[in-house]
């Protein structure tokens, strides 16, 4: 059973029904095998709209749909986070921040382990603040690593704080990479990822409603992140990293840069740019998807 999820909590067994409360889905009203069984690639980002977009991407990539095709939200009964699914491929928003995040994946874990899956990838697209690259260039995320540089989750449980390596699958990195190189669109990179516990002084802006450094001292602290290997810094990933390692899941997080940090803080490229680069994680790990399963 080593590429079926594996579920670090022996309380669950116990349990008659296992209530995934902030999906508004649950064991006793819901077959999970029969709707997510055949589930092979789970894709997650922040916003509800962007993962419906993506849903609608991949379904007419695959033949699976086409314009004007409407895709459902699972977890409609509920407006924490909203669920798509075409085939095999499942489409989750997870919000903003390590906390909304967490609490999606441990339910959606659960889902997967109930729905019986197995040889799951699962991916996180979406956006971040890139380090000495020209914005919409896309990072392939090789380490999470807190605003320290350390590649490590540090949590408080019971009390006691627990460290959980955030490492993420190499071969899925180099196979993504490979990818973009095929596609040939634009300048992707394999490096680190920031993750942060905020979006303002915990990222060295100086645009924030509080903020007790001078540029100079921001600027510092953004180039030792660049040597220490860093290209982007998002909300994210050190969780979602920490939490498929102890389940066993293949995982990956592509991000598309949408500013240079050292060159300033606010995101002021327009809409239609910033549409265009957004999708730029999609196309590439659509076009992943398509070439696993045989389409390219």
């Amino acid at each position: 059973r080593e590429n079926f999820i594996h579920l670090c909590n022996p309380h669950l067994e116990k349990m008659k029904e296992d209530i995934l409360y902030h999906f508004a889905l649950g064991t006793g009203t819901h077959d999970f095998p029969t709707l997510f069984g055949d589930v092979k690639f789970v894709c997650v980002g922040g916003s509800p709209s962007r993962m419906k977009a993506f849903i609608a991407y991949i379904a007419e990539e695959l033949g699976l749909g086409g314009p004007g095709c409407d895709y459902p939200n699972i977890c409609a009964g509920t407006d924490r986070y909203a669920m798509y699914k075409v085939g095999p491929v499942l489409s989750v928003s997870h919000g903003m921040g390590i906390p909304s995040i967490s609490i999606m994946l441990h339910e959606l874990i659960k889902l997967l382990y109930h729905a019986k899956c197995s040889d799951i990838t699962i991916i996180r697209i979406g956006t971040s603040g890139g380090i000495g690259l020209e914005p919409g260039s896309v990072v392939i995320t090789r380490q999470s690593v807190d605003a320290t540089f350390k590649p490590q989750l540090e949590q408080v449980v019971l009390g006691k704080t627990v460290i959980r390596s955030t490492n993420l699958d190499e071969q899925l990195a180099q196979e993504l990479m490979q990818c973009s190189k095929e596609i040939g669109q634009f300048n992707t990179v394999i490096g680190n990822t920031m993750c942060t516990l905020d979006f303002y002084e915990g990222q060295g802006r100086l645009d924030g409603a509080i903020c007790l450094y001078d540029e100079e001292e921001k600027l510092q602290y953004l180039k030792n992140a660049y040597d220490s290997g860093v290209r982007n810094i998002e909300m994210e990933s050190s969780v979602f990293a920490a939490m498929c390692n102890l389940s066993g899941v293949k995982a990956a997080v592509v991000c598309v840069t949408l500013l240079n940090r050292l060159e300033g803080d606010q995101i002021s490229s327009s809409h239609d740019i910033l549409v265009e680069y957004q999708q730029r994680p999609q196309k590439l790990v659509g076009y992943f998807i398509k070439k696993s399963l045989g389409k390219v």
